[in-house]
């Protein structure tokens, strides 16, 4: 990955480009982190909608045990979204150029820990369960997050819902027939530049679920290794040059 471009897709400065494909690389990512989780603890730990709809169900019924794990997982996911805020905040402040790295590198770091432990904690499944959900809510909240300060809250990288949404919209644009005595400013237009880059989205994120996937089955919890090292990839330039760089004055 060259220098220049790696340190582009984490920078302050942001281009479209740099946002798509740090969006693209994310979802990658998630939808595998996402299918290795669902191999390990039967639940996709991005889907907070079903996590939230599930506490109801489970409250409604007197089940406080999986009420409680339930609640566990959707404060797991907001505590990595509120994670994010308060270390991009804090880079911010002491303008550091790896303001939107660091959170990634934690990122990375828990990816890692999960990986290297998740083997030897699998045998004890009442406590490896709930703390493998919240460990990965935390990152999913963390990694949303992380996009959605990025981009203006424009791009999500752990669940398709919105981009799907949005990808129908530009579908029915792009199929509407516009009446040819009408004004032009008046004509239906479709943004063909967002609708390839919702459709990429899409694509990624079943690409890493794919990959998470055969990845976990073949090679257990290893298989978040290399999504820790690409997370690593993305954040060790701007990294760098904050540790081979005089911090300015707070």
């Amino acid at each position: 990955m060259p220098i220049d471009y790696a340190r582009s897709l984490t920078a302050e400065d942001r281009s479209l480009r740099s946002d798509r494909h740090l969006g693209f690389t994310l979802a990658f990512v998630a939808g595998a982190a996402n299918a290795g989780a669902y191999l390990a603890v039967k639940l996709y730990t991005s889907h907070m909608t079903g996590l939230v709809s599930s506490l109801a169900d489970h409250i409604a019924l007197g089940e406080l045990t999986l009420a409680l794990s339930a609640f566990g997982a959707v404060l797991s996911f907001l505590l990595g979204a509120t994670t994010c805020a308060l270390m991009i905040n804090y880079a911010k402040r002491r303008r550091l150029h790896s303001r939107y790295a660091l959170p990634l590198l934690l990122e990375a770091l828990l990816l890692l820990v999960f990986g290297l432990l998740g083997a030897r904690l699998a045998g004890m499944q009442a406590l490896f369960v709930p703390v493998t959900v919240m460990l990965l809510c935390f990152i999913m909240g963390l990694q949303n997050a992380v996009i959605t300060k990025i981009s203006g809250a424009v791009v999500r990288t752990t669940h398709l819902t919105g981009v799907i949404t949005d990808l129908g919209i530009e579908i029915g644009r792009l199929l509407y027939w516009n009446r040819s005595n009408r004004p032009l400013e008046e004509h239906v237009v479709a943004d063909r530049a967002r609708l390839a880059m919702l459709a990429m989205m899409c694509l990624y994120f079943l690409l890493g679920g794919i990959v998470g996937a055969l990845g976990f089955k073949h090679l257990g919890y290893l298989a978040t290794l290399p999504l820790s090292a690409l997370l690593v990839a993305l954040c060790v330039v701007p990294v760098f040059d904050d540790l081979t760089a005089p911090l300015p004055a707070v």
